[in-house]
Order: C-alpha cells, then sequence, then structure tokens
C-alpha cells in the first residue's frame, strides 16, 4: 500500500469514526426531543415509543407490539392502559381472531395535529437540512440510514437472543 492509498484509508477510518460519533450524539438528541414532548404529552418516553410503533404499524395486537417494543407483555398492557387513558389509541376486537377476547389496538389519528405541532421544529429544520441536498444525495443518505436501522435491529436481535 502506498502513501496516498495508505492516507486515503486513514481518512475514510477518521470519517466512519465521525459518523458513528455524530450518529451516537443523534441518538442522544432525538431521545431528549421525544423526552420533552413526552412531558408535554404527559407520556413517559416508552409509551411515546409505543404510541409510534402503532401509529406506523398498526393496528398490532398487544402481543405483536411487545416484540416489536421489545417489551414484556405485561409492560404493555400497562403502556396500552394509560394510552388508552389519554385518548391517543383504542382497543377493538379483531374480528379475524378465533379467540373472541383477541384484541388489536389502533392510534387515534384525531390526536395526530397536537403530536405533530411538538414535532413541528425538528420537521422544519429537516426540510431545511434536506433542501441544501440535491436528489442523488438524498438518495445515499436515505439509503445509509435505512441500513444503519437495519444494522442496528440486527444488533438488538443477537443481544434479545442472548
Amino acid at each position: 500500500m502506498d502513501s496516498v492509498e495508505l492516507e486515503d484509508a486513514r481518512r475514510r477510518r477518521r470519517t466512519a469514526t465521525r459518523i458513528k460519533e455524530t450518529m451516537r450524539e443523534l441518538n442522544n438528541q432525538l431521545a431528549l426531543l421525544n423526552h420533552h414532548v413526552g412531558v408535554r404529552l404527559s407520556l413517559r418516553d416508552v409509551d411515546l415509543d409505543c404510541l409510534d410503533l402503532i401509529a406506523r404499524h398498526g393496528p398490532l395486537s398487544p402481543g405483536a407490539l411487545a416484540r416489536r417494543a421489545g417489551l414484556h407483555p405485561a409492560t404493555v398492557t400497562g403502556i396500552l392502559d394509560r394510552l388508552q387513558r389519554g385518548g391517543w389509541i383504542v382497543r377493538e376486537r379483531d374480528p379475524d381472531a378465533t379467540d373472541r377476547r383477541s384484541v388489536t389496538v389502533r392510534a387515534l389519528r384525531e390526536r395526530n395535529a397536537e403530536l405533530y405541532g411538538l414535532y413541528a421544529g425538528m420537521n422544519s429544520a429537516m426540510d431545511e437540512i434536506c433542501a441544501g441536498y440535491d436528489g442523488t444525495q438524498l438518495e445515499v443518505i436515505a439509503d445509509f440510514l435505512r441500513r444503519a436501522g437495519e444494522a442496528g435491529r440486527r444488533a438488538t436481535d443477537e443481544l434479545a437472543e442472548d
């Protein structure tokens, strides 16, 4: 390996390290933002996480939510009770289930405006950031984030198996 290739390899390692450090900082800032949103809505961080999962992937059974959230089913029951009392979700009988006690959980869309309003500042900032990139660059960024999310899911699955 010549000196140019060696310097290129070092630069790539430094850049990769900066990316990982920046992603950790982003994770911290998003967790803090979500915490403040939760405080405004009188929701715990885990309640907000579950509400997001229900809104994105629902309707879900409580068991499916527990698996997606990596939580014990009894914990999810308490979360769903709080979300239902707060008017964020409804539990509905699952018409396709053989067990008549089976329910699915659905987010109430009527509350979206309240939730979106608290994230408006971040959404506007993200729109401004994205405006500084062309379409090809945005595709690369989207691909990187998708692949980073998949890596996170795989790492989580590996830890959960231990």
